[in-house]
């Protein structure tokens, strides 16, 4: 027989966990659905997490299973590959072949980062290839570091990274040529323009030593900066008839996401996301802080599906007035 739970959640980060722990300490049966294969698995260390600060992110994520499991969730490593409504709620499809059935979802699943497909670039992402200043930036504040332009945003880069570095290079690659004012703003920040296309990054073991540009010459740097396109992991909620949409900026897309109301809610009743598969711009804290507001939310709707039950099952059980039983006394007749 499929299992039943109040609430399947799929996908075991910090949105997934923290959501997990808000609805398991509200005394819910939960199930956690986790693929073992979070984002930032290639980082050495979580940032801007108050008092979580430089915590390795498989031990953040060590730490939160063990708490959620403290208040009776269950975390089993898996894959869902498709959801379904059903009469009293979703079945979920597990890759493994079995089904499990819950109450209302909440989907975690994350993003993708797609890189540029540069020789190197995902070799040394996360350590020497970066692509957010407030993650990485102080880690290689004084550094040697480079801005690969492959989109509008180069320029943009170059003035952002600028504030942890004196020594910023931005090479062109396939990005666009600078406008008049970007060239303005390059030279008054004194940011280095390399025009040409990056053939490879050189390393040393995992570190990097230089861009190497197509015509063979090495510019030294000890950091490269990508904007990656993030891309939705939501072929769960496809299948639920819900699609990611692409967002864009100044006309150039620059990744996608499942559209969700402010408390995560989406367009099928039942179905709430929280983390990167909704925002992208979401770091670990503040995915776990969606996680935490979806997880209040679904105990919240679940509660008012239980009462409307207690109403529904008491109607039709007993005529009893409950405010005889209440106030102890009978009710006077007309």
């Amino acid at each position: 027989m499929e299992q039943q739970y109040d609430v399947v959640v799929i996908g075991g980060g910090a949105a997934g966990l923290s959501g997990a722990l808000a609805l398991s300490r509200a005394r819910r049966s939960v199930l956690v659905v986790d693929s073992g294969s979070p984002r930032n698995a290639p980082a050495g260390h979580v940032h801007n997490y108050l008092a979580r600060e430089g915590t390795p992110p498989g031990e953040l994520l060590a730490i939160g299973r063990a708490e959620v499991a403290g208040y009776g969730a269950e975390v089993e490593p898996g894959e869902a590959v498709a959801a379904r409504a059903v009469d009293d709620g979703f079945a979920v499809d597990l890759a493994d072949g079995r089904a499990v059935r819950a109450r209302r979802l909440l989907v975690t699943t994350g993003l993708v980062d797609e890189l540029p497909n540069v020789p190197g670039v995902r070799e040394l992402w996360g350590s020497s290839v970066l692509h957010c200043p407030y993650c990485h930036g102080w880690e290689v504040r004084d550094q040697a570091i480079g801005i690969l332009s492959t989109s509008p945003f180069g320029v943009h880069q170059a003035q952002m990274w600028r504030q942890w570095s004196a020594d910023v290079t931005l090479f062109l690659h396939t990005g666009p040529e600078p406008s008049d004012e970007e060239w303005e703003l390059l030279a008054a920040l004194d940011v280095s323009v390399v025009v040409g296309e990056v053939a490879a990054l050189e390393s040393t073991g995992d570190r990097l030593t230089g861009v190497r540009l197509t015509s063979g010459q090495v510019v030294p740097r000890s950091a490269v900066v990508v904007a990656p396109r993030f891309t939705a992991r939501s072929g769960l909620l496809e299948s639920l008839g819900l699609a990611a949409e692409e967002l864009e900026m100044g006309g150039h897309v620059f990744g996608s996401a499942v559209p969700a109301d402010p408390t995560g809610l989406t367009a099928v009743p039942g179905v709430w996301v929280a983390g990167n598969v909704t925002d992208l711009r979401a770091q670990v804290i503040s995915s776990a802080a969606a996680g935490l507001n979806a997880g209040a939310m679904i105990n919240a709707d679940l509660i008012q599906e239980d009462t409307r039950r207690a109403v529904a099952a008491r109607q039709g059980s007993s005529p009893t007035d409950h405010r005889e039983l209440v106030l102890g006394t009978p009710r006077s007749g007309n």
